[in-house]
């Protein structure tokens, strides 16, 4: 009896939900009945869910809690390694996953929690749900790493139980973010972890070159030479006050077990909370990347540099993704007749303004703010996001430091939008069009770089530093204009999923 009453209780909600929604927007000129969109927003009225989500672990036990509320079964399978590949695999055994209950109701969350310390096990979920959002034609089983992971194995396939205390490198407890007054008067270099040092005439140690720690090196030259100066040095000789790194968080396109001649710009989002284990001396142990990054960033400010962290909310590399495995078709925007929005150009757009998304969004930005010590966010394609979304980020980050920058492309596209936001309100985009709207202290990058040109500085990147020919754009706040001191980086906008990038018409 209990069991039907929820299911009339959900088809209530459609109903509700129906009822206020004729049209969801697709694209910006025309409008048709979308069932997708409906079937997202009764799943936000009846099941977001505002508690924390992961693996969250303690010496005595780990609890593990992961949002499906489509499914009809999830499982827990746990590992010894991060691959079958590796010393010491061995499957640790799967253990069914129970609804998580408040006052009767169920989240649409399963949980489970595993006794003892079992830090530094991998695990994964084993997912039934539904094939579709909106006319499923049968069920469909997937295994998956955590969509809130924080530490992963080789590749990013399965997910690792991390103490992050024991992340830390030495004195990082000392170590403090870096930051300018105003948001204009940041100086800005843009950099590629690999790009940076890779070059075998750059100074940096074989072992490092290419690496997050070819970052912490000091006193390397051209050539080893003594002459000029390479590296985190040659930063500091430039003047800038920030660095902005491209994408550095766990990207799909490189095999982190392959050759390390391979190179990604990283526009292909895999595991948003974990740094790429490319970049790393040790791909397999989930522990060595988080503490490399951070060593990092800690090189930087202790160089008086801040960190801008290029984030790429807007799509995942594929649509096979974690999320997907989670709730089908929930965290992507879909047309009326199925197919994927793709503003991003990337074969999907992701949907900032249904809860569960935007509670992603927050707490990982968050997170990176707080537990890496990141100065500032560079947005990827800002203008797929509702402005709703950015302005609470916008939010977020003032309570932790109102100095904290914050900027992104807010070029306008064809995208497929609920009406409404999880809120209630009036969906909007990120767009420069809609800057009214928006924090005056979320900056957009120029779709017009050359009516800039006169109040900009340049900064010429030496040919150590790289031997990718780059386009250089300009940066710029909404509101108020730039300002002579503030500097250009230089990066090609829009991603494909095979990792090339292409100028805008208007740049």
């Amino acid at each position: 009896m209990k069991k039907t009453r929820r299911i009339i209780s959900l088809l209530l909600c459609v109903m509700l939900v129906v009822s206020m929604v004729s049209v969801a927007m697709v694209s910006t000129s025309a409008a048709v009945a979308n069932p997708y969109s409906v079937a997202a927003m009764a799943l936000d009225a009846e099941y977001a869910y505002d508690g924390e989500l992961g693996a969250l672990y303690t010496p005595d036990a780990t609890t593990f809690k992961v949002w499906a509320p489509l499914a009809t079964e999830v499982k827990l399978n746990r590992y010894a390694t991060g691959s079958d590949d590796e010393d010491g695999a061995q499957d640790l055994g799967t253990i069914e996953m129970e609804k998580l209950m408040e006052n009767e109701r169920w989240t649409g969350v399963w949980t489970i929690t595993v006794s003892g310390d079992i830090v530094n096990t991998y695990y994964t979920y084993t997912i039934t749900n539904p094939n579709h959002i909106y006319n499923s034609t049968g069920p469909k089983t997937v295994e998956t790493q955590d969509p809130y992971s924080y530490a992963v194995g080789v590749n990013g396939n399965r997910s690792m139980v991390v103490d992050l205390n024991k992340t830390d490198p030495v004195d990082w407890d000392r170590d403090s973010h870096v930051f300018t007054d105003k948001q204009t008067d940041a100086i800005i270099w843009e950099v590629h972890v690999k790009d940076f040092s890779y070059a075998e005439n750059s100074g940096v140690s074989a072992e490092n070159r290419g690496k997050f720690l070819g970052f912490t090196e000091t006193g390397t030259t051209l050539d080893n030479e003594g002459s000029i100066s390479t590296g985190i040095d040659y930063l500091k000789s430039l003047g800038v006050t920030h660095v902005q790194i491209n994408p550095m968080y766990d990207f799909a396109t490189i095999d982190e077990s392959g050759d390390p001649t391979q190179f990604n710009w990283g526009y292909d989002p895999k595991n948003y909370g974990v740094p790429e284990g490319s970049y790393s001396s040790n791909p397999y142990d989930g522990n060595v990347r988080i503490n490399e990054c951070k060593q990092m960033i800690k090189a930087l400010h202790d160089a008086g540099i801040g960190v801008i962290m290029d984030v790429v909310y807007n799509h995942t590399y594929s649509v096979d993704s974690c999320f997907t495995a989670c709730v089908p078709e929930y965290y992507y925007r879909m047309a009326a007749d199925g197919g994927y929005s793709q503003q991003s150009g990337c074969g999907n757009d992701t949907a900032s303004e249904r809860a569960m998304y935007r509670k992603y969004m927050r707490e990982m930005i968050k997170y990176w703010t707080e537990e890496y010590h990141i100065d500032g966010l560079r947005f990827d394609l800002m203008g797929v996001h509702d402005g709703e979304t950015m302005n609470l980020i916008r939010d977020d980050m003032d309570a932790i430091d109102s100095r904290i920058i914050m900027y992104g492309e807010g070029w306008s596209g064809d995208t497929v939008y609920d009406p409404t936001t999880c809120t209630g309100s009036e969906t909007f985009m990120t767009v420069q069009g809609n800057s009214d709207k928006l924090s005056t202290r979320i900056g957009f990058l120029s779709s017009q770089p050359e009516s800039l040109s006169s109040t900009t500085r340049s900064v010429t990147r030496s040919r150590v530093m790289s031997s990718i020919r780059k386009r250089a754009v300009l940066y710029r706040t909404s509101r108020p204009p730039l300002p002579a001191s503030t500097t250009v980086s230089a990066r090609i906008p829009s991603a494909r999923q095979d990792g090339t990038r292409s100028l805008p018409s208007s740049v």
